[in-house]
């Protein structure tokens, strides 16, 4: 623990089978929680993950039926988390486990509620032309909804006060948009913290009607 607070990692997965093991070895000792959101995958996922959980008692390990999307495998593990700080990573090995102090530290030393890990792109190196278009768009709407400047408004390692984790309503990628909104709505103090970002292992799921989900999500919350 940090600080007496309880630390809950929540990962969704979808077809990571080949990738989870890698993730789920490197949460660091301080963690008290990690649960890992199986989205109805066609592989292994949870499998591999529900073995894992034999070595170390912090995995709780849950399965969709169907495939529903990032957003419903981030709302069942939001049910079934019982930390003070909510830490949401992806499964895939784009963020680095290690690195997850970084976004709990503000938070129990009182100096944010929500917090981002921001990928610094210039450094970390190229993303597809497609991911980077979207997200320049997306962050400059964002920005003018929150009427304050956030760099990585998409970033899907951050770290939230358990208090200020909304009800989740979307059911795919949008669901980064609207906790952001709705935190910043409940007058969470958002602090962002660089962190390494690998490109050219993501799978992929971003899809265009993605796209108009995001601008639902911004209109409606």
């Amino acid at each position: 623990m940090l600080e007496g607070k309880r630390i809950t990692v929540i990962i969704p997965a979808y077809n990571e089978e080949k990738r989870i093991l890698n993730v789920l070895s490197k949460i660091p000792e301080f963690v008290d929680e990690i649960i890992v959101v199986d989205d109805g995958s066609g592989d292994n996922t949870y499998g591999v993950a529900g073995e894992y959980s034999k070595t170390d008692s912090r995995v709780k390990a849950f399965r969709l039926e169907k495939n529903c999307g990032k957003g419903c495998a981030m709302r069942e593990g939001v049910n079934h988390a019982s930390g003070d700080v909510i830490v949401f990573m992806d499964a895939d090995g784009q963020h680095r486990p290690e690195e997850i102090v970084k976004l709990v530290e503000p938070i129990v030393n009182d100096g944010a509620d929500f917090v981002i890990g921001a990928r610094k792109f210039e450094v970390q190196g190229k993303r597809p032309l497609h991911r980077r278009l979207s997200n320049i768009i997306t962050t400059r709407l964002i920005r003018l909804k929150l009427r304050q400047y956030v760099y990585d408004t998409q970033s899907g390692f951050r770290a939230i006060r358990r208090e200020f984790v909304p009800e989740i309503e979307s059911d795919r990628y949008e669901v980064e948009t609207e906790v952001l909104i709705k935190a910043a709505k409940a007058g969470a103090r958002i602090k962002e913290v660089p962190v390494s970002m690998i490109y050219g292992v993501e799978t992929g799921h971003f899809r265009l009607e993605d796209v108009f989900r995001f601008l639902w999500a911004l209109l409606k919350f």
